[in-house]
């Protein structure tokens, strides 16, 4: 995806929750000056493969998630979901985050080399600048919500998990599938509530492009509200 078409949605995300695009350009620059270019080779099983984008949802321990993620081609997870997958016995080809949660699966994946998605916005500089220097940085791949800069790519998405699948999809991903996800998870708080209402969205605005319907959606399209979305 071009920065010029995610734009429009970044700013209605922004102006939803109130966040100042200068917070999230600071912690972008920042993360730029400590990483170098990705080579997206490292992640060129991607292209033309069945990839399985595993949220960290209360789902994934179910056996049908955990075997829908091991008969994957490729497996891209958002945050923690990583720790569940391999506690399972379930490698992941690559990892999205935020650095909210488990910065050291952060470390650990890039050191035996796991390309990990490391995203940068207002909310994280402290941890983008603790975490980050810690990493193998040949396999950092570092990621923006705003313009991209430097070495800094942004492929689309908001949340870890839609951002995963906003990432294979720009990879060159066949098909995508979903494990580990729970929109309407009564645990999550408010806010979060509210980012995964975003998620959803965004992912049917995927689905759209890719002319492809994500099993995730099903049940649920009617009621997604879909005019920030610029669908064609």
């Amino acid at each position: 995806m071009e920065y010029e078409e995610w734009e429009p949605v970044y700013e209605a995300i922004r102006r939803d929750f109130g966040y100042p695009r200068a917070g999230d350009e600071r912690a972008r620059d920042r993360l730029a000056e400590l990483t170098g270019p990705f080579d997206l080779a490292r992640l060129d099983g991607v292209r033309d493969a069945t990839v399985v984008i595993a949220g960290a949802g209360p789902s994934l321990e179910d056996d049908d998630a955990l075997e829908r993620a091991a008969g994957a081609d490729q497996v891209i997870a958002a945050s923690t979901a990583v720790d569940r997958l391999e506690d399972a016995g379930v490698d992941v080809d690559c990892m999205v985050t935020d650095l909210d949660k488990n910065p050291e699966t952060v470390v650990r994946l890039t050191v035996r080399g796991t390309p990990v998605a490391v995203h940068a916005h207002g909310d994280n500089l402290q941890a983008v600048e603790s975490v980050v220097p810690q990493c193998d940085d040949a396999f950092v791949l570092p990621t923006t919500q705003v313009e991209p800069v430097g070495p800094v790519r942004n492929v689309g998405g908001f949340t870890d998990g839609d951002r995963a699948a906003f990432l294979a999809d720009h990879l060159g991903a066949a098909r995508l599938q979903f494990a580990g996800w729970d929109f309407d998870d009564s645990t999550v708080s408010a806010p979060k509530g509210r980012k995964l209402e975003w998620a959803e969205r965004l992912l049917f605005w995927l689905e759209r492009r890719r002319g492809e319907r994500f099993d995730v959606l099903d049940g649920r399209r009617d009621g997604i509200d879909a005019s920030a979305l610029p669908l064609e």
